[in-house]
């Protein structure tokens, strides 16, 4: 979709760190959701399915979402999925497992395994989460809710003995891979070196430090290492190229209150309605779709694994390209524009974007990445791009969020109409230059082709 470039919980909300800023003009704090409305089972639902819900309530619960921290929540639902799909795996083998590579007992009960897996990984890895003990206790009291409710309606026996043996086994087993994984890197570098020159990244304003510099390092999980498809260099802010992005950014991408917008109300909608976490986001849209598809149990696994997994190392992937290219965010580039050199951009000290700037690199775009990864998924696993669907979310304005009686539904035809809608949001909060919205949904495919290929494939 283009933009026409002649307009020339308690405890949740925490201290300014990471990203709380993200969601405070769009979304609620994590607790005062009504989670029985956010996460009702789909008509079609089985337990990878509820599993999928279970981690998503958690991850609000935890307040790393809908955007205080998608970095470990992407970690989370990927590390849950691979225990899931491989303890399944274990019991009848369809796919090729990710970590726990062992053939179990056909008798076994399913839904115990996939329980037993989710729970073993959801619980240590929220722990690890750098967030306030308040969070972290609510979201281990409601996956332990949770996995008590599996649990009470498999029947007693070795069918449910097995199988609760086969997902704790299998959840040691990707939790021993991803020990040492680097994810306990610190989130907020207050030391982060400031650029001077004209399109180096310098803080943000409203914030002192630099946010994510060493996931870019994380060990990945199916890529050889975070630069492995690092798009080229953004434009270079003498080009005419960046002099389109600039004007189209500062025309559309303000607030409309302090700094006026062409924005039309669609467009604001469009802008709001993807604020929240990609996690989030394309997880509740990919249960939708299954639900439509009637996928069974195996097939679930496999796909909630290869999405999620492309979308950890998405953001593994974004964070180091940001870091290497270090380039500045369209709120300093726009307020300082008088002094770039360019003649065709011309500076707004005032300048006040929809959404605050985050506090790391605008170069690619992480959440463009998140999009171009999970719609490629969901092609290459249905086998087509041309599958309708409706979706909502949480960080419309009261009254209109997936929490409301009656929530906006977008509509789409296919899941790269989606990934297209979600990158432009970007660029309509001011958040990102279009360069960065365009090279990172590239980038995003590239990583979920990869994974798509080479991880999870069918035995039969």
């Amino acid at each position: 979709m283009q933009i026409d470039r002649t307009h020339k919980k308690h405890g949740c909300q925490i201290n300014e760190t990471v990203m709380a800023v993200r969601v405070r003009k769009a979304a609620t704090t994590c607790l005062s959701m009504s989670l029985a409305l956010l996460f009702q089972r789909p008509a079609v639902a089985d337990a990878v399915t509820d599993w999928n819900v279970n981690a998503g309530k958690a991850a609000l619960a935890a307040c790393i979402a809908p955007g205080d921290d998608p970095l470990h929540e992407s970690r989370l639902y990927a590390m849950m999925h691979v225990a899931i799909h491989d303890a399944l795996n274990a019991i009848d083998r369809r796919s090729r497992p990710y970590a726990f590579d062992v053939q179990g007992n056909l008798g076994a009960s399913r839904d115990a395994a996939v329980a037993a897996a989710a729970r073993d990984v959801l619980v240590p890895v929220i722990n690890q989460i750098p967030f306030p003990p308040a969070c972290l206790q609510a979201a281990v009291a409601s996956v332990e809710a949770d996995y008590a409710a599996a649990l009470a309606v498999v029947p007693n026996g070795m069918a449910k003995t097995q199988g609760i043996q086969i997902g704790q086994a299998s959840a040691i087993a990707i939790l021993n891979l991803r020990a040492g994984d680097g994810s306990d890197t610190p989130l907020q570098d207050f030391g982060y070196p400031q650029g001077t020159n004209p399109g180096e990244y310098r803080d943000t304003p409203g914030f002192n430090f630099a946010f994510g510099p060493g996931w870019g390092r994380v060990t990945p999980f199916v890529l050889n290492h975070g630069s492995q498809f690092r798009p080229g260099p953004p434009f270079k802010v003498s080009s005419n190229k960046y002099s389109a992005d600039f004007n189209e950014v500062k025309t559309f991408g303000g607030d409309g209150v302090h700094t006026p917008s062409a924005r039309t109300p669609n467009q604001t909608e469009i802008a709001l309605f993807w604020l929240e976490s990609s996690p989030l986001a394309w997880n509740r849209l990919a249960r939708s779709v299954s639900a439509s598809r009637g996928l069974d149990l195996w097939e679930n696994a496999r796909l909630f694994g290869l999405l999620n997994l492309s979308m950890a190392d998405g953001y593994i992937g974004s964070l180091d390209t940001k870091f290497h290219y270090n380039f500045w965010r369209p709120v300093t580039a726009i307020q300082t524009a008088d002094t770039d050199g360019n003649p065709d951009t011309v500076g707004d000290p005032t300048w006040t974007p929809l959404q605050a700037n985050y506090p790391n690199p605008d170069y690619d775009s992480a959440h463009s990445v998140e999009g171009g990864a999970a719609a490629e998924i969901l092609k290459e696993f249905f086998g087509t791009d041309d599958i309708s669907f409706r979706a909502c979310s949480l960080t419309l304005p009261p009254g209109s969020r997936c929490t409301d009686s009656s929530p906006v539904i977008r509509t789409y035809t296919s899941f790269s109409q989606a990934a297209e809608e979600n990158a432009l949001s970007r660029i309509l909060v001011g958040l990102h230059f279009r360069d960065a919205t365009e090279e990172g949904v590239k980038h995003g495919r590239k990583i979920a082709n990869h994974a798509a290929n080479l991880f999870l494939r069918p035995v039969h």
